[in-house]
């Protein structure tokens, strides 16, 4: 197994649970967190860590990480299923709602796109990311 395709606590396939649905079809529950990339985690020094929105907004904002760390936080429970095909249920996230950094900026816009230092993107209707559906989270599990 090659230490650049698989990330360290990847142990393979586990048997299938059912879990009254909360396991959809054809995903089996993981008490791990595996992760898998396409190569090593980026390290990013804090000092040089910062979040921005830019876009269909009338002034682009953006914020360094202490500067993050003022934002009002929650934090959140979510199930989540890969698709990798694994499931990891009750997992507990601390960050700031997509909403509360919104709010920041004048948009208009129907769409985000996310950008992470690695390089992967995804984009998102904004229907699916507003009213406490996302967050940008810095911390799991306490």
């Amino acid at each position: 197994m090659s230490e650049g395709f698989f990330s360290r606590g990847f142990r393979g396939r586990r048997q299938k649970s059912d879990l009254s649905g909360r396991i959809p079809p054809g995903q089996y529950l993981e008490r791990g967190f595996p992760v898998l990339s396409a190569g090593p985690t980026p390290h990013t020094p804090l000092a040089s860590w910062d979040f921005s929105i830019l876009g269909e907004v009338d002034q682009p904002k953006r914020w360094t990480w202490d500067e993050f760390h003022t934002l009002p936080r929650e934090t959140v429970t979510k199930d989540i299923h890969c698709v990798t095909k694994w499931s990891k249920l009750d997992t507990h996230w601390e960050g700031v709602s997509l909403d509360t950094l919104l709010a920041q900026v004048t948009y208009d816009a129907s769409y985000v796109i996310a950008f992470s230092d690695g390089g992967y993107t995804t984009n998102l209707p904004l229907e699916e990311v507003l009213d406490g559906k996302a967050w940008v989270v810095d911390t799991y599990d306490g």
